[in-house]
This record gives C-alpha cells, sequence and structure tokens, in this order.
C-alpha cells in the first residue's frame, strides 16, 4: 500500500515571538530548536514519518501566501474589525456569547480571556455554514469518535461567524499578501501545512496525488478548526475535503488535561526511563490500549503500565509463547513435524481456523477504525483460547505415549499457528519485538505481505525450525516519576494489638486442575475486557465450566 505520513512542527504566533524575547535570541533560532526536539523524540521512540513539514519553511509559507492571495481575489478574505474575546494559550477568538458561557476563562488552561479589539483580514466562514452542517450531518465518518460530531454540531446550530484569518499585535508569522502590516493567523497558517507538504499550490508536483488525505488525526482540543474550518477553507479553494478527522481525547492526570501551563506533565525525562525499563515496544503497548485515542480521555498511571504489562505481555503473550515453543524444542528437537498442519484433525471446541478468522477480521476492522484496544483484545482472546487448549489436551501427557506422536505434533502446530496470527495482529504496536519473534518463529513469507494476508491460517509449514522465545521477562514496578520502586516494607506495629481474625485457608488443587483453572479464568477475563458481561451466555458458560472446575477436587 502506497502510503504518505505526515507530521511537522507549527512555529508562528505570539506564544513563540514572546518565548524567544524572553530569551533573547531570533524567532527563528527558538522555531528550530523546539523543531529538533520533535524530530528527535520521534526518531528516539521509532515514529516514523515520510515527511516533517515546518511552517516556517519556503515551501510552505510561498504556498499558504498563494492560497491566501486566492481566498482574497475569490471575496472569501475581506478587512474587517473584530471586537471580542482572545484566548492567548490557544490562540482562538471568542464571541460574546461563547466567552460568556467559559466565564470568560480559556476551557484548556483555565487562564483569563483577553478582550481584544483589532483590525482582521477574515474568512466568510457564515458563507460555508450550510455546507458544513450538511456535511457533519450526512457524513457519519467524517468526524470521529461519533461524541465529537455531536459537539460540533451543537456549535454550527446556534451559526457560524466570519473568522479573523490575520493578526497585527504580532510580526511572528507569514506577512499577508498585498497587506505586510498583517500577518497570517498561525491556525490557518497551520492548517495548510497538509496541502503545502505536497505542493498543492505548485504545479506539476507528484506528491498531489496523496490528496485528499485519508485520515487526519489531532487532539480534541482542535476538532473545531479541523471539522470546520479547515474543511471551509478547502471549499473556498475548490480542493476536496479529507476522508476522515478524528480528534482523539487527552491523557490526563488527576482529573486535568496535561499542560505546560498547569505544569502536570509526564516529561520527557520520564516518558524515556518507562520506555527503556519496559522497552520501547512494552511502553508503546500500554500507550496505544490504554490511550486516549477514541473520546474518552485515559489517566496516565505508573501502577496500570505495570498491571498492563505484566498481564498482557509477559503472563498471556510472552508466557503462552515460550511454553509452546519450549515444548516444541523439547519433543520435537524444534522442527515441526510432517502432517503436523493436517487441516482434518479438528480438536472439540477448537477448530482454531474459524476461531482466528473470526478474531482476525474483528481485529483488522479495529484497527482500521482507531480501535486499538479492541485489536489488542482480538489477540489476546487467541491466545488465551491457546493456554485453555494446551490445558485440556495436555501435551505433555501426549509426550509420554508413543502412539500420541501425531496428534502431539498437530496441537503444537495448532498452538504455534494460533499464535502466529496473534502475533501479527500485534505488530502494529509491538513490531520490534515481533521482529525478534519471527527470528525464532518464521510468522510471514514476505514483509510486504499485508495483514489481511498474513492472517491466513496455514502461514507455517511443517518443517519449520523453531526456537525457545523469551519475549518479555519480568520487571519491577516504577513510581510516577519513572523511578524503580523499593520492595515494600511492612507496615510499623500499631499501638494497638490487631483484632484477632480468622484464617482463610485458600484451596489447593492439582497441577493439571490448577492450570486449568488459570485458563479457564484468563478467558473470561479477556471476554469481560472486549465487552461482555455475566449475562452473556458464551460468558457464562465459561464461568459455569470454572465453577464446575473448582469442585472437582
Amino acid at each position: 500500500m502506497d502510503v504518505f505520513f505526515l507530521t511537522g512542527t507549527d512555529e508562528h504566533g505570539l506564544k513563540v515571538e514572546q518565548s524567544a524575547e524572553k530569551r533573547q535570541i531570533p524567532a527563528q533560532a527558538l522555531a528550530d530548536e523546539n523543531s529538533l526536539v520533535f524530530q528527535e523524540v520521534m526518531k528516539s521512540n521509532e515514529i516514523s514519518f515520510d515527511d516533517f513539514i515546518r511552517t516556517t519553511d519556503e515551501r510552505h509559507t510561498t504556498q499558504v501566501q498563494a492560497f491566501v492571495e486566492k481566498l482574497l481575489k475569490s471575496g472569501d478574505v475581506y478587512l474587517g474589525k473584530f471586537e471580542g474575546w482572545y484566548d492567548e494559550g490557544q490562540e482562538e477568538y471568542y464571541t460574546e456569547t461563547k466567552a460568556k458561557e467559559c466565564n470568560y476563562e480559556s476551557p484548556i488552561s483555565g487562564k483569563p480571556m483577553v478582550r481584544m479589539e483589532e483590525e482582521n483580514y477574515y474568512f466568510k466562514l457564515s458563507k460555508y455554514e450550510s455546507k458544513v452542517k450538511e456535511l457533519l450531518e450526512t457524513n457519519d465518518s467524517f468526524l470521529t469518535p461519533k461524541e465529537r460530531k455531536n459537539e460540533l454540531l451543537q456549535r454550527v446550530n446556534d451559526g457560524l461567524n466570519d473568522v479573523p484569518i490575520s493578526r497585527t499585535n504580532f510580526t511572528w508569522g507569514i506577512p499577508m499578501p498585498g497587506d505586510e502590516q498583517h500577518v497570517i493567523y498561525v491556525w490557518i497558517d497551520a492548517l495548510m501545512n497538509y496541502v503545502t507538504a505536497i505542493g498543492m499550490a505548485q504545479d506539476g508536483e507528484e506528491k498531489q496525488k496523496y490528496w485528499p488525505a485519508s485520515i487526519h488525526v489531532m487532539a480534541k482540543e482542535i476538532s473545531w478548526f479541523h471539522a470546520v474550518i479547515w474543511p471551509a477553507v478547502l471549499m473556498a479553494l475548490d480542493l476536496p475535503l479529507p476522508s476522515r478527522v478524528h480528534a482523539h481525547g487527552f491523557w490526563i492526570r488527576e482529573g486535568r488535561k496535561m499542560s505546560k501551563s498547569l505544569g502536570n506533565f509526564v516529561d520527557l525525562t520520564v516518558l524515556n526511563k518507562f520506555s527503556n525499563h519496559y522497552g520501547l515496544d512494552g511502553f508503546r503497548y500500554y500507550l496505544a490500549t490504554e490511550g486516549p485515542i477514541g473520546a474518552q480521555d485515559a489517566n496516565f498511571a505508573s501502577s496500570r503500565v505495570q498491571e498492563v504489562y505484566g498481564t498482557d505481555l509477559v503472563n498471556t503473550f510472552g508466557n503462552s509463547t515460550s511454553r509452546t515453543t519450549a515444548m516444541c524444542v523439547k519433543y520435537f528437537d524444534g522442527i515441526l513435524p510432517e502432517k503436523s498442519d493436517d487441516n482434518s484433525k479438528i480438536f472439540e471446541g477448537y477448530d482454531w481456523k474459524s476461531i482466528c478468522e473470526k478474531e482476525g477480521a474483528e481485529a483488522v476492522c479495529a484497527y482500521e477504525n482507531l480501535e486499538l484496544n479492541k485489536a489488542t483484545q482480538a489477540a489476546m482472546r487467541i491466545i488465551a483460547k491457546v493456554d485453555l487448549f494446551i490445558t485440556e489436551t495436555e501435551p505433555f501427557r501426549m509426550a509420554k505415549d508413543p502412539n500420541e506422536r501425531e496428534n502431539l505434533g498437530a496441537v503444537l502446530y495448532q498452538c504455534l499457528e494460533a499464535l502466529r496470527i496473534s502475533a501479527c495482529i500485534l505488530e502494529p504496536i509491538l513490531p520490534n519485538k515481533v521482529k525478534e519473534m519471527h527470528a525464532g518463529l518464521p510468522l510471514y513469507a514476505n514483509e510486504s505481505d499485508s495483514m489481511e494476508k498474513r492472517l491466513i491460517w496455514g502461514g507455517i509449514k511443517p518443517g519449520t525450525t523453531v526456537s525457545k522465545l523469551a519475549l518479555f521477562p519480568r520487571l519491577d514496578p516504577l513510581d510516577e516519576n519513572g523511578e524503580i520502586m523499593k520492595e515494600a516494607q511492612a507496615p510499623a506495629a500499631s499501638k494497638k494489638p490487631a483484632k484477632k481474625s480468622k484464617t482463610k485457608v485458600k484451596k489447593v488443587y492439582s497441577p493439571e486442575t490448577q492450570a486449568k483453572i488459570d485458563a479457564q479464568g484468563a478467558l473470561i477475563r479477556s471476554m469481560k475486557e472486549s465487552g461482555k458481561t455475566n449475562d452473556d451466555a458464551e460468558v457464562a458458560e465459561a464461568v459455569k465450566i470454572l465453577k464446575e472446575l473448582k469442585a472437582s477436587e
């Protein structure tokens, strides 16, 4: 698939100019410094991109001026006067009505808004009100998650006012064509990066084939600009609209958005401690599966990082891969036997081809919808079933019986193939660990194969050499500052003697039964994580089996 992934830095505006003045350095020098930090962070975290655009790049500034000049000529931009309220932190204008609703405070930082009176060039947003409203009302896939659509439609239904696109109270910006007393408003400047990066205002630029964009991804605070103002600007320029705008939630701490002004950041130093400790893939898995990619905000907590890493990666994915590859090495010298892929051998309750087809399709759909947690849950459900399958078929028992040799090979083949498919589902989030796994258990024939092709049952062939794998080591937890937590100290003796309590004796099961109980419990947790409840027949049946197992001894 031919993909062009664009990112970059928005470098103009009053805040940049003021920060540079405080440090007594040129604004361009500050922009250079900040942009380099962003690029280094992305590279160190292995976040790939095809182009990194800076809004101070000449290729960007000349095209922005060309687009604005076109809007001036069409009458979609005109000179007017603004009187109202301004959020300096977000660089956003508010009408009196909207500012009053916010108690004249920034809805993001909580800082007081500033009363402004200024001559500006305006974009005729009101001209495109009906078209923008129709777009949001009729195109369910344009703005996601759906909660964002409902929020913006309420604002659009209140009526759209023309919006200022220039400023005169600072100079660090792109000059307005024909009137250099004005600089182009930072948001209009920044929004246009999507089309300037691929040369949409230039003749013969090959990258123009990538427009319209398949998807814009940003935080919810700027969904208004991307899903209302930006489409209207594109309509005025007679350019196609992006297929989708996805406005995700915030990472928060103690119920508030992380921001520089609030001083509650998890800063780069702390983030690096987490990624160094859990590994880049281990930490990325937490961020992807627990993060605010959907409508809701997500709270960052070190205890949850440890819990997710231990439960999903160590105890589930890592443990299942380790025990299965170890059995292959122990019982077959690491070489999958002939006929082990015999599709006619289906063990009762485990039609693995159908199971993996269903979960694989759900994972692909989840990725397309940016529901990363649902994609990983599909993989975890497969792995939980592998563990239960091993418990029920007892390959360690089969290995003692020469007459079960063929069945043993089939069991291990089916486990390894199911794990292969699970790994392919998880590869977008765990690329390094899956590559490590691929070295010990071939997961696909060609790196260029699509996910759909990799998820087809039967990827592993008899005769394949398998090595024992240990993907995720057990690790000590970190505190909120990214420091390794010391072993918990026993609480100091109370002055009052503790009340005597009855000792609860934990029932001890045989190793075989305990293994079955653990696997069944993992299966139930996986079902509930996917959104099912005890009222679902599948969950109720699984709980019934668990109770029967516990009562069997």
